[in-house]
């Protein structure tokens, strides 16, 4: 494997993978005879009212994109052309998004992201797990005559070529290949634990232990799993059969099938993610999964870096997503009386700066700040508008909020405790059914 340094559009230095090497003719069969299966049915709880009205793939971020846009710009950069995404979730958000933004592939040429809704295709229930969700649409998998299903969480945020996991995959003769990195060992018990020998076989596999495995090189970190699957397509099916037969079980992969195939003694091999990792950053693989508001608040905010761990300025592997037609961000207003200063944010189009100061944050589409207001290291989510003499500091704004005129938060944590959400990090969520205004499912 291959890794070169080079700047980006921006002039930062990534360190890019160079998978030219993997663009074989056998690779591009591959890529075409797989499926891609996105689980994009998760509430995503610890969230809190982020996800009162939406599903966790659905959320905004960057400031114009959603989560789940991700993983479907890894499939379609990557050359996996055929996705199907099993949504349960209160989806209405995600489906409109995903018809919206995503139906620019060629069905003539068996291209197409499909949205995949809980149906009770199977009995009367919904998806009980991940391995349930894809066990009900196997109908649907077996139309498209699949060799290689790719199984994905859709909502986390990374940037990985498929392709090259997926050489891998082929080549070692595995039954399954699950992607996997190393992190501090503090957070590891929210993740599948795995221990893999001297050739990357998967010895053990532990969903969300109390007591995590360490790693035996570094004791302070764990090896987990990132959610991200490739099975045989047809070793899955008789899988998820036997796991559907199962009383005692889930129905999750984690839970129960990856565990039940070890014990039977099926291959199952890791795929180190550094190897197959877009624009690494510092020399290390950036994924993310957002799944508090204290994360989701950290990684919006660390795009107004300087240099920020994530490269959404690589051209040659976009991130893709509904592009809205919005006019350019607009700042007026710059007076001795109300001048405005913008520095180290993002702001997206449709946006509207009246002299108001903008630090360190994330502005979204089509939010409007108006005259002597203050934004400090906070994520301001579409359609909000920002009344004159407001103060923010450290927060994140729902969608469709209206701030009136003098409101302040982040600057006494007992008011904003007594007022709204206040996460362990200090970061005061605000939604507009905590300002007592009208609430509608969020877009």
């Amino acid at each position: 494997m291959m890794l070169v340094t080079a700047p980006d559009s921006a002039g930062h230095r990534y360190r890019a993978l160079d998978s030219q090497q993997f663009r074989t003719p056998a690779i591009g069969r591959l890529l075409s005879s797989s499926y891609a299966m996105v689980l994009a049915g998760g509430r995503g709880t610890r969230l809190q009212g982020l996800t009162a009205w939406r599903a966790k793939p659905a959320l905004p971020f960057g400031g114009k994109h959603r989560i789940v846009d991700f993983t479907l710009s890894n499939c379609v950069n990557s050359g996996i052309r055929r996705v199907g995404v099993a949504t349960q979730y209160k989806a209405h958000s995600l489906i409109q998004h995903l018809q919206r933004g995503w139906g620019f592939l060629d069905s003539s040429m068996r291209e197409f992201v499909d949205v995949l809704p809980a149906q009770q295709r199977v009995d009367d229930r919904w998806y009980a797990g991940t391995a349930d969700a894809v066990y009900q649409n196997l109908d649907i998998l077996r139309t498209e005559s699949p060799e290689y299903v790719l199984v994905l969480a859709g909502d986390h945020v990374y940037k990985m070529d498929y392709g090259v996991m997926l050489g891998e995959h082929a080549a070692r003769g595995a039954d399954v290949t699950i992607a996997c990195l190393d992190v501090p060992l503090s957070a590891a018990s929210s993740f599948g634990v795995m221990q893999v020998d001297e050739n990357e076989k998967v010895l053990d596999f532990v969903e969300k232990p109390s007591a995590p495995a360490p790693l035996p090189s570094d004791p302070a970190r764990a090896l987990i799993s990132m959610g991200i699957y490739i099975f045989n397509a047809d070793f899955l099916y008789e899988q998820l059969r036997i796991d559907a037969r199962r009383t005692d079980s889930h129905h999750d992969f984690g839970r129960d099938v990856i565990p039940a195939l070890l014990r039977q003694g099926a291959r199952l091999d890791a795929h180190d993610f550094a190897r197959s990792c877009v624009n690494m950053a510092n020399g290390q693989p950036y994924w993310r999964d957002v799944g508090t508001l204290d994360a989701y608040w950290a990684a919006n905010l660390d795009l107004t870096h300087i240099q920020p761990d994530l490269n959404m300025y690589d051209s040659a592997w976009p991130i893709r997503t509904l592009q809205e037609q919005r006019p350019p961000a607009k700042f007026i207003f710059d007076s001795p009386v109300a001048r405005g200063q913008t520095w180290d944010a993002l702001v997206a189009g449709g946006c509207i700066i009246s002299g108001a100061a903008i630090h360190h944050s994330l502005l979204f589409t089509d939010v409007v700040v108006e005259q002597g207001s203050i934004i400090e290291q906070s994520v301001v989510l579409p359609d909000v508008h920002v009344g004159r003499s407001v103060r923010i500091r450290s927060a994140i704004i729902d969608k469709h909020c209206r701030i009136p005129d003098g409101f302040a938060v982040g600057f006494d944590p007992l008011e904003d405790q007594r007022r709204f959400h206040v996460s362990a990090g200090g970061i005061a969520l605000i939604t507009a059914e905590m300002l007592g205004q009208s609430v509608h499912e969020a877009s």
